[in-house]
């Protein structure tokens, strides 16, 4: 259940509903405005802003307030011929770029540093917006409180003299050294006139993309530019696991998706591994990229075992717009042998110790999936391994630690055999043996088959 402005609203899991505010929240020429919406949840939701303006379009995931930063460094702006070479406030296409910054649950105090420092204080769910005049760049926006920072255009010069919105949502500062990749499509068609935006905290500057060099490394943030579209990238310290891209009716939508070449196979949309995908080469890297071209309205888009970055990217005539894709679930799949030979009861303990728990080989896991992670992890000593199955000592039924049902089983032959052959069951981690099951005496000592499965969107 949610509460959008001052209506409430109840969805099941993975529905979706689209609602359109109310235009008089429009910002205009305030500075400071209090005509902001509240969005709340009683359960954790994914908001996708959408604006659609004549040939105009732009997209926005909204961030939570407990996702929210209290420091961000600011790019520069792209140089847009027709835009911000001759400034002025008496023609929308020409007005300078602003920062939108909106304060989150308390009042706030924000300091936003340049040639010329100033302080504005807001309310709750305020919003303040400040021009980016050339001859007063800013470096950096500071608040005692969280703030959510956007770098906007209300219309800049795009092709065939149009203009229309650009928008892109800031990500918090930060003091490591961070590696971005820019998958090729998001310059397809525009590589000559794609550029990359690059904030430091001592710095800023506009780097053209080189197709031959799509690893950017650096302690700052890094917005892409190319005519008609804004896009802060995703860094590698923040790829995921899970992610849900929704299309937009009537426009063609990508989901463009960025995974490590030894990974492909583990890419998944909804139940689906990719059909026939274009994978390419991000040159002198270790990943590659595809886009995707998206059918169903809601697509969740996951790993079974690694990370990877997905983007919403959507095209309107010749011009491209989107996002980071919301992440449903940051941790992949997890399969760990665990390092201590012990027996059952004492292997359960060690798996839940580390947030994991002893590997149950029922319907709701990918079991193929897990036999491969074995095979990469284990070596020539491993020969058993507990699983998370045992005898019921009331009714003798095998049982699932997670409770699910038992169904397909790999028992080797001749097993199980009778309740004092043993009341737990071990796996068999031999070559040839295709992992096959046998009931043990529970004491017995072995190496643990830990698991935890990835939290998915309902499929």
């Amino acid at each position: 259940m949610f509460t959008y402005g001052t209506s409430t609203e109840t969805l099941s899991a993975g529905q979706s509903k689209e609602f359109l505010p109310d235009v008089k929240l429009e910002l205009k020429k305030e500075e400071i405005s209090s005509e902001t919406l509240t969005i709340t949840s009683t359960e954790k939701i994914i908001v996708h802003a959408t604006s659609l303006k004549h040939n105009s379009v732009q997209t926005a995931l909204v961030i939570p307030t407990d996702q929210l930063g209290k420091e961000y460094l600011v790019p520069p702006v792209p140089r847009i011929p027709g835009t911000n070479d001759n400034v002025t406030l008496d023609v929308t296409e020409r007005r300078p770029f602003r920062l939108v910054i909106i304060s989150g649950d308390q009042p706030t105090k924000v300091t936003v540093e340049g040639a010329e420092t100033r302080e504005v204080s807001l309310r709750p769910q305020q919003v303040a917006q400040i021009l980016l005049q050339e001859a007063a760049e800013l470096r950096a926006v500071r608040a005692d409180q969280p703030v959510a920072v956007l770098l906007t255009h209300s219309c800049a010069i795009r092709l065939n003299c149009t203009c229309g919105l650009l928008l892109t949502r800031l990500s918090p500062a930060t003091q490591e050294q961070l590696r971005f990749f820019i998958p090729p499509f998001l310059a397809k068609n525009a590589s000559g006139e794609t550029f990359l935006l690059l904030s430091k905290e001592d710095s800023t500057t506009i780097e053209a993309f080189d197709p031959n060099s799509p690893l950017v490394e650096t302690t700052g943030s890094v917005v892409l530019y190319r005519p008609g579209f804004l896009l802060t990238l995703i860094p590698e310290k923040d790829f995921a696991s899970c992610f849900v891209v929704s299309r937009i009716q009537g426009m063609q939508s990508f989901a463009v998706i960025m995974v490590h070449k030894d990974f492909t196979d583990g890419v998944r949309i909804r139940k689906d591994p990719l059909g026939s995908p274009d994978w390419q080469e991000l040159r002198g890297t270790e990943f590659v990229s595809t886009a995707v071209e998206l059918d169903l309205e809601t697509n969740v888009i996951w790993h079974t075992s690694s990370k990877m970055a997905v983007y919403f990217v959507g095209k309107h005539g010749t011009a491209l717009y989107g996002n980071p894709a919301p992440i449903v679930s940051r941790t992949p799949e997890v399969v760990k042998i665990g390092e201590v030979v012990d027996g059952w009861r004492e292997s359960v303990k060690y798996c839940r110790d580390n947030d994991l728990q002893l590997v149950s080989f029922s319907r709701t896991v990918n079991v193929m999936q897990i036999h491969k992670e074995l095979v990469q992890v284990k070596n020539d000593s491993m020969r058993e391994a507990w699983i998370g199955m045992r005898r019921s000592s009331q009714t003798g039924e095998w049982y699932w630690l997670n409770n699910d049902p038992v169904t397909d089983t790999n028992w080797e032959e001749g097993e199980p055999g009778t309740e004092d052959d043993g009341q737990c069951a071990i796996m068999s981690l031999e070559s040839g043996k295709d992992f096959g099951w046998r009931d043990e005496d529970c004491c017995k000592a072995a190496l643990p088959v830990c698991y935890r499965r990835p939290v998915l969107f309902p499929l």
